[in-house]
């Protein structure tokens, strides 16, 4: 495990301030994110597709309801995006795609679908349960062109080379260390292929109640960064020609909705929290040599 720290989050707080807080580990970050998508995975409630109010993740807004209602029911239950990448990825037939993050594998499926039968899909995850209801929904459901792998993404279990388009969706703010994560997707790409994500990215910076509270991290939230350190881990990785396809910024109402279930609720309803983060679609490419 690589612990060099890229983000402000993972600093500890000035000395000079004499702040008691302390810093924020990566083992906690990543305990906290798999707790959550461990109880979602296993619980009868839904994920952002299940829900009716505007939020962060509705897939109503998110997907083409023709897309959604011939994807299984137990995958589209547990979806926890912020968008939809593969309307940037431009699949096609014999492609071999990887997922980052597939959770219960909405965006696998998806993809699965528009490589068709001569393609590939694999779903990275690193919760268990997540891994074990996606494989078992694929059974089910007879995709035959799809494989979930456990793993953490950045740590991808797949060897170098392999893919011709890597897809993210909303998964990319939750690592500790994003620039391994754009490394490893760097690595497993074949020269001339792409990343094509959807994720959440700080336009402004967050209150410090927000940006420590692990569940607001695990919510897609506290660990965002800036586009200029998004775009500019890309680039460090190797990368060219990033680019911002679209971009949505969310209202107060709809973070606090999505930060319903953290400890700082409260005091983030009171706080303006208004043009704070929004959704991107970004897309690079791998040089072709």
């Amino acid at each position: 495990m690589q612990k060099a720290k890229t983000q402000d989050q993972t600093k500890p707080a000035s000395k000079t301030k004499k702040s008691k807080s302390k810093p924020i580990e990566e083992e906690d970050v990543r305990e906290a994110v798999r707790r959550r998508y461990a109880r979602l995975a296993t619980s009868d409630s839904s994920g952002c597709c299940g829900q009716t109010q505007e939020t962060m993740c509705n897939c109503s807004t998110l997907y083409p309801q023709a897309e959604i209602v011939n994807l299984p029911e137990e995958a589209v239950a547990v979806s926890a995006g912020c968008g939809n990448p593969t309307a940037i990825a431009s699949l096609k037939p014999g492609m071999t795609v990887v997922d980052l993050g597939s959770g219960g594998g909405i965006d696998v499926f998806l993809s699965a679908k528009r490589v068709g039968p001569s393609g590939k899909v694999y779903g990275i995850d690193a919760t268990p349960e997540m891994i074990y209801r996606a494989r078992r929904t694929a059974k089910e459901n007879s995709f035959d062109n799809v494989e979930f792998r456990l793993g953490e993404i950045e740590h991808i279990p797949l060897e170098d080379g392999v893919a011709d388009v890597v897809i993210s969706n909303c998964v990319i703010n939750l690592s500790p260390d994003k620039e391994q994560v754009f490394r490893e997707a760097f690595r497993i790409l074949k020269p001339g292929g792409r990343i094509a994500v959807s994720d959440i990215v700080l336009l402004k910076d967050l209150p410090e109640d927000v940006r420590r509270d692990l569940k607001a991290w695990s919510e897609c939230v506290s660990g965002a960064v800036s586009e200029e350190q998004y775009i500019g881990a890309i680039k460090k990785a190797g990368f060219d020609k990033p680019k911002v396809e679209d971009r949505v910024i969310y209202t107060h109402d709809q973070l606090v909705s999505y930060l319903q279930d953290a400890p700082i609720a409260d005091k983030a309803a009171k706080i303006d929290l208004a043009q704070l983060v929004a959704s991107y679609k970004i897309t690079a490419q791998k040089p072709k040599k």
